[in-house]
């Protein structure tokens, strides 16, 4: 509900509004200026926040939740704000509890041109391990 990307309560988050793909998952939002890093383009830590949701999405989605044990992100060019994003994430691999997952920021009107991407690696914790990081997490879930 008040997450900073995805939460409807959240006066910071975009909202981004996720869809499964054939091979991951697929973020549409648009910056605004509470958004605003260097003037008219949005802050590189949002970029890595944005990237970080979906890649950790991407990881659920794909049938094993995870946590972001590293991040690299590479900036090619800064993200416009008051224009619409597409931000992917999609796991391309697992060791382990290890999740390997891609991500990237493009425009929609440019979807084949990278503003940002990111390599992540997500850790799958065991079941003792959730109950003690989120005790009011209930067992279904």
């Amino acid at each position: 509900m008040y997450s900073p990307v995805v939460g409807a309560g959240s006066p910071l988050a975009p909202p981004v509004h996720i869809t499964p793909t054939d091979d991951g998952l697929i973020g549409h939002c648009t910056l605004g200026f509470a958004h605003e890093g260097p003037p008219g383009y949005g802050h590189g830590g949002l970029s890595a926040m944005l990237l970080d949701e979906l890649m950790g999405q991407a990881c659920t989605a794909a049938g094993t939740p995870g946590l972001t044990v590293s991040l690299q992100m590479r900036y090619h060019q800064p993200i416009p704000l008051e224009t619409p994003l597409r931000i992917l994430g999609r796991v391309t691999g697992t060791e382990n509890r290890k999740i390997f997952v891609t991500g990237a920021i493009t425009t929609q009107a440019a979807p084949s041109t990278n503003l940002v991407t990111a390599d992540g690696v997500f850790i799958a914790p065991d079941p003792d391990q959730v109950r003690a990081l989120f005790p009011g997490l209930r067992e279904e879930a």
